[in-house]
């Protein structure tokens, strides 16, 4: 079990590290919108899981039309959180939209647990959600005052809607997935069938929005890697993961995406990022430590339990 767990976190923290790829990735094709990005990330990404699993889905068909509630309500949250992330990362930035998205899904997430399942939340979750949420705050508001001159006043209020969106969908659709599994579906296809029935919702916004895509290899190149390696290998691997932590737990430990996301639009893009916006780097990465130490770890080496 405790390896099972430690194999979890491995998988869900490579998906967050890709994940922190997309807002640099995406500058690299400035005048393609945000709309089209997130249409073809999840949406081509999504459709390439859905293939994937197909002969899983067709086996277990009859399972997934049992759940169908959960599917629909996953594939819905699949198919607008992509168009809410890109467009709070345009309009606000990318490590502020990066961080308001991912900043926000554990407590939306806990929420949805504690609504619809009634589960308690363990004081060490609790602190270590306390520190990252900490850490958020401290990333966005130094890197939106660092770029107070660069960003409208308008802007910046309606990208932390659609982040506070995306952060939403994300956590239903991590929820709605882990609880197909716990009723008896495989991850690759409680993911494959969620994100293809997605995939299948943003089809008619790539093919309304997807033109500049085809006006240079640069555009087509980030659309290629957006949808191959955070969307399709990154949700393969937070399916694995999934299925061995709780999804309050996956959605802390993808905070550690706004690190890679603030990491990249230094060295790559340029922003500057303040001594308080390093500060809340690392308490993300304390975050991490807390919430997926072992408690085992924590004892005393050599000591008997008292009997």
């Amino acid at each position: 079990m405790m390896q099972a767990h430690a194999l979890g976190v491995i998988a869900i923290l490579f998906s967050a590290v890709v994940w922190g790829t997309t807002g640099t990735a995406a500058t690299f094709a400035p005048d393609v919108s945000a709309a089209a990005i997130g249409a073809a990330a999840m949406g081509v990404g999504g459709l390439a899981q859905a293939l994937l699993a197909a002969r899983g889905i067709y086996r277990t068909r009859v399972t997934l039309w049992d759940q169908r509630r959960l599917l629909v309500t996953g594939g819905l949250a699949v198919a607008i959180y992509p168009l809410a992330f890109y467009g709070s990362m345009r309009l606000a930035g990318v490590t502020v939209g990066t961080v308001i998205t991912i900043g926000s899904a554990p407590l939306l997430s806990a929420l949805i647990e504690y609504l619809l399942e009634g589960r308690r939340l363990t004081l060490r979750w609790s602190i270590g959600a306390l520190v990252g949420l900490i850490g958020m705050a401290l990333i966005c508001v130094a890197e939106n005052s660092s770029h107070a001159a660069t960003i409208g006043a308008q802007s910046v209020p309606l990208g932390v809607v659609l982040g506070l969106i995306g952060g939403l969908t994300y956590a239903l659709y991590s929820w709605t997935a882990r609880k197909m599994m716990l009723q008896g579906a495989a991850s690759s296809v409680a993911m494959g069938a969620t994100f293809g029935l997605g995939g299948l919702m943003l089809m008619p916004v790539l093919f309304l929005t997807g033109g500049p895509f085809l006006a240079s290899w640069t555009n087509a190149a980030v659309g290629l890697y957006m949808a191959a390696v955070p969307m399709f290998l990154g949700y393969i691997a937070f399916g694995y993961g999934l299925a061995r932590v709780q999804a309050s737990t996956a959605t802390v430990i993808t905070l550690f995406e706004p690190v890679v996301a603030a990491v990249l639009a230094v060295l790559i893009v340029g922003e500057r990022l303040p001594a308080m916006g390093w500060l809340g780097v690392v308490m993300v990465v304390g975050c991490l430590a807390i919430i997926t130490l072992p408690s085992s770890i924590r004892r005393r080496p050599g000591l008997a339990p008292a009997t």
